[in-house]
């Protein structure tokens, strides 16, 4: 059983995402580092994938050879899946879009996790987070379960997301549907690697 440390940065990018398409579905990858330390995975980016094309299976196999091999670049894996549900009340596995995706990243990366935003607790003002997280405890194949996971700096980076959301920060935020109608769009949201002290000088 793996338990899971999210974060600043790939929870904000997730969150983000979820609050610039409020109507839609979205989903994206977590990236982790490649070496867990023992059995806790450090998931520290996000990557969002579509808030349209979400079941296009074209398009996600493109984006998710550019991801690797971004993430091959920085040292890190592709070890989780997240997504938000269109339905307000769907926040378990079942219900959330393409989760055919997760199940693909688990067979290549055991202990990968599997995170949904929770849209009941979506709010400009983050109280705790919004995100449940699941993985295949056992062999694989098995269902996803609820795991544990915490969040890094978890009053700061709550106090951090929150000051960004009120000031429309998330309207920034690219993901591929975003790249694929513009390619000068840049799916890493670099401008989101920076702490969010530091990124609340710019808004």
């Amino acid at each position: 059983m793996c338990d899971y440390k999210v974060s600043e940065r790939a929870y904000a990018k997730l969150i983000f995402h979820a609050a610039k398409y409020p109507h839609q579905a979205v989903n994206g990858l977590l990236l982790a580092e490649k070496t867990s330390k023992g059995s806790l995975v450090e998931i520290v980016d996000a990557i969002p994938l579509f808030h349209q094309c979400l079941y296009v299976t074209p398009m996600a196999e493109v984006a998710l050879m550019l991801i690797d091999a971004h993430a091959e670049r920085e040292g890190l894996v592709i070890a989780g899946y997240y997504a938000a549900p269109e339905n307000f009340y769907d926040n378990q596995v079942d219900k959330t879009p393409a989760a055919k995706i997760a199940d693909k990243i688990q067979e290549n990366f055991k202990n990968a996790c599997f995170m949904v935003v929770d849209n009941k607790l979506m709010t400009l003002q983050h109280d705790r987070a919004a995100i449940q997280v699941f993985n295949c405890p056992g062999d694989s194949g098995a269902r996803w379960s609820k795991a544990k996971f915490t969040l890094s700096q978890a009053s700061d980076t709550l106090e951090g997301v929150s000051l960004l959301l009120k000031r429309g920060a998330m309207r920034d935020l690219v993901d591929f549907d975003n790249h694929l109608d513009n390619p000068d769009k840049n799916w890493t949201n670099d401008f989101l690697n920076q702490p969010l002290n530091d990124l609340q000088k710019l808004y």
